[in-house]
């Protein structure tokens, strides 16, 4: 692993600490540096899989399929367009589409693919296709990947997601996969698609056969990586879910890992923007106390989830559970799409204007029963400063 040059501490050290509260505290007030608003933010969205077929095996995961299984599946397109109808009903502005490696799809079938859907769904960002994906379409086609990402983004997609990314350590992606991308071929899909102009996110699964050390080496992979580009507009890092999988033996890793590993991530990828708490793995309350510990960002409503879920979990919250959880931490929920950009500009304006109206007619003396006046809330957590 490539030290960082100047810089005054290492990732293991904050790892070593015992003090989960400190390095709460530590995490948070990076996080307030990078986001002094008073705002913490949340997306809708849909996790769309469209084939389940898959040519990797990886031991880790209770989704795939081989093409002669009898639930092996490519979505029909009339599939699709309900789901995504489905999605922008709920005030959804994006669809994240991913699917197995699948070893007999070309290139063009997946142009086709995005150019229907952004006709028919123009509004629609397509946060599609993953790195170990991507890089299966350029060795299955045997076409150069910048021209594979150049095809596809010219077709409608969108942005880059992170997934497949597990740990960047080729020790660990061997011994758990066979037939997907290593480290650097991950890496390079999301250099490749920075240099386009394209934005991505990142990951990190962690809780299984990675040491200590090779959790850092991931993290500093991604480091360097967003040095050079700039182009992660996001980090998210999940616990691994062993059940129903190849390696149901593993003990799963608890909220105090998740919370600790996290704030580690904030604190050694400050240079990128971005930390989403994982409610998915780790249910209401730890997605909710997981922005005292780093994270700026609720992630997805996830309409749909279906990879995370095969492993066993089943955490699903409603829009407004995610909206009070933000809220009860003593913030404002604030809906933003897959570039951090703020989507819901009318509905604050429209708030503001209410409670203006508000305070007007308390002045006077007179009450508005048009208008329900939501009680004053308090964190339900202490933070980590209590």
């Amino acid at each position: 692993m490539t030290p960082v040059p100047g810089r005054s501490h290492t990732p293991l050290a904050y790892a070593d600490a015992t003090g989960l509260a400190q390095l709460g505290r530590a995490a948070d007030a990076v996080c307030r540096r990078l986001h002094p608003e008073p705002y913490r933010t949340y997306n809708i969205d849909r996790n769309i899989n469209y084939t389940n077929i898959c040519a990797a095996v990886c031991d880790f995961c209770a989704f795939y399929r081989k093409s002669n299984d009898a639930d092996a599946y490519v979505l029909p397109r009339d599939v699709l367009y309900k789901k995504i109808e489905e999605t922008i009903a709920l005030g959804g502005d994006q669809i994240l589409m991913q699917g197995g490696l699948h070893p007999s799809l070309k290139l063009e079938w997946y142009e086709e693919l995005l150019r229907d859907l952004k006709s028919r769904f123009p509004q629609v960002n397509l946060h599609a296709f993953s790195p170990p994906e991507l890089w299966h379409f350029h060795k299955l086609n045997k076409i150069p990947l910048c021209e594979v990402l150049r095809r596809l983004k010219e077709a409608g997609m969108g942005s880059l997601p992170g997934g497949g990314g597990e740990i960047l350590v080729d020790r660990v992606r061997k011994a758990m996969t066979v037939n997907k991308c290593l480290t650097d071929e991950w890496l390079e899909v999301h250099r490749v698609w920075h240099e386009l102009g394209g934005r991505s996110t990142c990951t990190m699964m962690f809780g299984h056969i990675e040491t200590l050390a090779e959790r850092i080496e991931t993290l500093e992979r991604l480091r360097q990586l967003q040095d050079e580009t700039g182009g992660f507009t996001a980090f998210i890092c999940w616990t691994f879910q062993p059940e129903h999988t190849d390696m149901a033996h593993i003990q799963p890793a608890g909220a105090f890992e998740y919370l600790k590993t996290q704030a580690i991530a904030r604190l050694y990828l400050d240079n990128i923007p971005n930390i989403q708490s994982s409610w998915v793995t780790q249910g209401l309350k730890i997605g909710q106390l997981a922005l005292f510990f780093g994270a700026n960002d609720m992630g997805s409503l996830m309409i749909e989830e279906n990879v995370v879920a095969s492993a066993g979990t089943v955490h699903y919250l409603t829009l407004e559970q995610i909206k009070n959880a933000i809220r009860e931490a003593g913030y404002i929920p604030r809906q933003r799409n897959v570039f951090y950009q703020l989507i819901d500009e009318q509905e604050v304006i429209n708030q503001k204007i209410n409670g203006q109206k508000q305070k007007s007619l308390v002045s006077l003396g007179i009450s508005d029963s048009s208008q329900s006046r939501q009680p004053e809330r308090t964190p339900v957590f202490l933070t980590p400063d209590s």
